[in-house]
């Protein structure tokens, strides 16, 4: 197995370190194992979102997630749905045109 370091990988990963999400409150970001009611999904996404407002790094969270594609949670104050609109080259909005709505 091979460990890098931090100066090996470099900057990649270092904002992940200065996320608002991380700790207790990380649940808010990712559905539970069970099934969630609408009005329960809604509240735990505002909640999630409400963090990711305050977040020092919550440009890079969402500029990562969208070029990994990352198909579940809210990363960088958008839901999964808010971001696959992001990834349809035929969507209507442009990434800032969305943001700013």
């Amino acid at each position: 197995m091979t460990v890098r370091t931090i100066s090996q990988i470099g900057e990649r990963g270092v904002w992940q370190k200065r996320a608002a999400c991380r700790g207790p409150e990380s649940v808010l970001f990712f559905a539970p194992t069970r099934p969630e009611s609408r009005p329960e999904r809604e509240s735990r996404e505002e909640r999630a979102k409400a963090i990711c407002g305050d977040c020092p790094v919550q440009r890079e969270c969402l500029e990562y997630s969208l070029r990994i594609r990352e198909p579940h949670g809210i990363w960088g104050g958008l839901n999964e749905t808010e971001r696959r609109m992001l990834w349809d080259p035929t969507a209507d909005l442009t990434e800032t045109e969305f943001l700013e709505t």
